[in-house]
């Protein structure tokens, strides 16, 4: 039998100005479900947490909540204030004692002034006073922005233990893939239900996605039809038709609704310009302390064009530092690092530095002034730019220090992309960034022909594009491994141990490495590099292609008619035919080679 819900909206509606956010938004939460909130940057989820705590009263619909139910909310952008962290864990009514615990789960201090803290302890900060004031219901937004992988393993595991019902708003799909049950989306000012985890969401979602663009294609036939027909009907009576005249309107406003609700893509791409050489960077015997503390000690690399390099690490485990010291922007204390030849470098940094708080947008993008972008050697208007990204004109003058984190994500993946850089430094892209975004932006690094450098706690994210790993621990152990996240953790399964085992706290001693690992650069590879890989990809679908071409070429000339009527068309295939058998013949061979690689490499 179903249990009702503990906290529900029916039939909520809710404007944005002119701008209808939600309207006919029905979303219900039972004891003990773990669902997301699904949707593109401006739909709303953020707005829909607040109506749902009570902090925004709709313009219509019903909010109900069962008696004493109690509702914890993490905002995106949480105010962390009083004397001690515990001071503040306890100020939501939680219990002294479950407020210490939650603190220390997240490797917090609760004797700790709330002044200066990162973004990352912050976020910790204020999760662990929601988990300490045992809510019946959890609303997280982002919740897993800023923190490390660790404390995301931290907050899955306090998400499984707790009994509370949860609403989750994030972009980290691994996160939502562990600990969903349930999928909300807010897509055409209405939610969808999923009763499925977040693994089921993209096909599912796809399908609803097709089925809107055919009921546009549809409605705009039927405007077509109603239009013909209702002018016909003055032209032939001289009286207007009233009825009809309704119909034909409405059936306006619901196409310029649907329109209005399309998703708008932003339009990513990254050019390489000149080739580097084949070397990009050789780091040997690299270290680098900060007083007593070392977080580099005896590491050696070398970064070949093209490679696509991963580093991963708890918070304030020296993850920008050591890319720092890879690109010579900082001096090691040991060892050296060598720069390769013809090195055009683009830097996104996470702290968004380069983003003064007077500066506008229009500042941020024409940095050289006037009203052009200089886009990857050619000139663009600065408008037209920004259109790209998603920003509206009227946003161009406006501060930076207005715009959303996500925004300002994309701003700076403007600045960063307008350049051409055969070296690409990504310092945590995806904060902020809605799943549209990121699967337009994975997709653009994949095709990107340069060298990558990112830094990221986004599991997936780093799967899906990483050659290679690098971990640090933050006590100067620092390991590389072939692959992603995945890779890494089953050939090092024990490497984090010590930082799992100290609950995130920077101070205690490291565990040793359970198998010292050989040195990266002699590792012998356990899959086809990211270049070949592509390179079978792209022979996987040439062959057949040639084929076709071959078997089309052949029929034509069996025509004994070819060679009277056409004799420069029959020259033509016969060159092509010839050409085609070749390149079949070649390609072949080389999905042979590279096939008979990936097999003996997977055997091991």
């Amino acid at each position: 039998m179903a249990r009702p819900p503990i906290i529900a909206l029916k039939d909520v509606r809710l404007a944005d100005g002119p701008r209808m956010l939600f309207d006919g938004v029905d979303l219900g939460i039972e004891p003990g479900v773990r669902a997301c909130l699904v949707g593109r940057n401006g739909a709303g989820k953020s707005t829909l947490l607040r109506i749902l705590v009570g902090l925004i009263e709709a313009d219509g619909g019903e909010r109900t909540l069962t008696p004493a139910a109690r509702i914890s909310l993490v905002a995106q952008e949480p105010n962390i204030a009083g004397d001690t962290l515990l001071a503040y864990a306890v100020a939501g009514g939680a219990p002294a004692h479950e407020a210490e615990s939650a603190l220390e789960a997240f490797g917090l201090d609760p004797t700790r002034g709330t002044q200066g803290l990162s973004g990352g302890e912050g976020r910790r900060a204020a999760l662990a006073r929601a988990f300490a004031e045992k809510p019946d219901v959890l609303l997280l937004d982002e919740p897993t922005n800023h923190l490390d992988i660790f404390a995301i393993e931290t907050l899955e595991a306090m998400l499984g233990a707790s009994r509370a019902a949860a609403l989750v708003v994030s972009h980290d799909r691994a996160f939502l893939e562990r600990v969903t049950q349930r999928c909300f989306w807010l897509e055409d000012r209405r939610i969808w239900r999923l009763d499925k985890g977040f693994g089921a969401f993209d096909a599912w979602s796809a399908r609803i996605a097709a089925d809107q663009a055919e009921s546009l294609r549809k409605l705009s036939k039927a405007i077509e039809r109603e239009t013909y027909t209702f002018y016909r009907s003055i032209t032939a009576q001289r009286t207007r038709n009233e009825g009809r005249a309704r119909l034909l309107v409405a059936m306006r406003e619901r196409k310029q609704a649907l329109m209005h609700d399309q998703r708008q893509s932003l339009s990513l791409a990254a050019e390489s310009g000149a080739v580097s050489g084949q070397r990009v960077v050789e780091a040997k015997a690299i270290g680098k302390s900060f007083g007593e503390r070392v977080l580099i000690r005896g590491f050696s690399t070398r970064i070949l064009r093209g490679d696509r390099l991963a580093v991963v690490g708890p918070n304030g485990a020296g993850k920008t530092t050591l890319v720092k010291l890879l690109l010579g922007e900082i001096p090691t204390d040991a060892g050296t690092v060598k720069l390769g030849t013809g090195l055009e470098i683009a830097y996104v940094d996470q702290a968004r530095a380069d983003l003064t708080v007077e500066m506008t947008l229009w500042d941020a993008l024409a940095q050289g002034g006037g009203d052009q972008v200089l886009v990857r050697g050619r000139p663009k208007h600065v408008a037209a730019y920004a259109k790209e990204f998603l920003f509206q004109e009227s946003q161009l003058r406006q501060p930076v220090a207005s715009l959303s984190g996500g925004e300002r994500n994309r701003l700076l993946l403007a600045r960063a992309l307008a350049r051409t850089a055969n070296l690409l430094v990504l310092d945590e892209p995806t904060n902020d960034l809605d799943m549209d975004t990121l699967d337009l932006l994975e997709d653009m690094l994949a095709d990107y022909d340069g060298t990558l450098i990112l830094v990221s706690h986004d599991r997936d994210f780093i799967d899906r594009l990483a050659t290679s790993t690098i971990a640090l621990d933050g006590a100067g152990r620092i390991v590389e491994s072939p692959g992603g996240w995945s890779d890494f953790t089953r050939q090092y399964p024990d490497f984090f141990d010590a930082v799992r085992g100290r609950a995130l706290s920077p101070v205690a001693a490291p565990k040793p490495i359970a198998k010292p690992p050989p040195a990266a650069p002699t590792r012998a590879p356990i899959k086809l590099t990211y270049k070949d890989q592509r390179r079978l990809e792209e022979l996987d679908k040439a062959m057949p292609r040639l084929s076709d071409e071959i078997v089309a070429l052949e029929s034509r000339l069996d025509d004994p008619g070819l060679y009277a009527r056409d004799r420069k068309a029959f020259d033509a295939a016969m060159h092509r035919l010839t050409a085609a058998r070749t390149e079949l013949g070649n390609a072949e061979e080389e999905w042979l080679e590279l096939e008979e690689r990936r097999e003996a490499l997977a055997k091991g």
